[in-house]
């Protein structure tokens, strides 16, 4: 129970990384806010919460690219807990793998509003509340594809590399608060994204996102003491 009373908010979370991640805070105490568009995909996550003993979760069936929306969720976290003692930002998307120029202009605009800007929305509706715990903790997912070149990944490594760099600043603005602020890799996991991304690889090879658990559940302890690092959960970190 290394979480215990904590409250956790999950995007992406019903499915994959973040429905792991989810169940792991939960596991630990945690009470989690779940956040996606797939009502019956959070309903499932919660069933799995609800099994492990506890009183569920608060679920939030929200699109992260409505920024209204993540101001209205703040402010109703900010009535119900006062505070948010870990934020996960987890969700995102592939958009489409080809060359630059044949990427569709709503594609390419999808893929920096989730991956990017509802990052961003996030930090600018949640660091108030992060900043009312006592040890805010902040974990966004990024991916090793931000760190290289890769032929028809322009769209999704961009959003990646952004995402990167913003969140390092962010972290460096916290660096004298009681907010810590890093970047979680989990490289290859048994995942719909990676399916859609390699879609002849065998998923067996791959682990599951459960493997993650431990991982994204030692960023957010209080005594955690990382800040502005990018932590490679995989060594493939691809």
């Amino acid at each position: 129970m290394r979480l215990k009373g904590r409250i956790a908010l999950i995007t992406g979370a019903s499915r994959g990384l973040g429905a792991a991640a989810a169940v792991a805070y939960a596991r630990e105490g945690a009470h989690c806010v779940l956040v996606a568009r797939t009502v019956g995909g959070l309903e499932a996550v919660d069933d799995r919460i609800k099994a492990l003993g506890g009183d569920g979760a608060t679920l939030v069936p929200l699109d992260v690219t409505d920024g209204p929306g993540i101001d209205r969720l703040g402010a109703a976290l900010y009535e119900r807990f006062g505070k948010l003692d870990v934020l996960l930002g987890n969700a995102g998307v592939l958009g489409t793998l080809s060359p630059i120029g044949h990427i569709e202009p709503a594609i390419f605009e999808r893929v920096m509003a989730v991956n990017v800007t509802a990052n961003w929305r996030l930090i600018r509706s949640l660091d108030p509340l992060l900043q009312r715990s006592d040890a805010g903790r902040a974990i966004f997912v990024t991916s090793g594809i931000s760190r290289v070149v890769v032929p028809y990944w322009s769209a999704y490594a961009a959003s990646k590399a952004a995402l990167d760099m913003m969140v390092a600043t962010y972290a460096a603005e916290c660096a004298h608060t009681r907010v810590r602020v890093n970047l979680y890799n989990p490289g290859p996991i048994r995942t719909g994204m990676r399916k859609e991304a390699f879609p002849g690889e065998d998923p067996a090879t791959l682990p599951p996102p459960e493997a993650h658990g431990e991982g994204l559940v030692q960023l957010a302890l209080p005594s955690c003491t990382m800040n502005g690092e990018w932590v490679a959960g995989d060594s493939r970190e691809s």
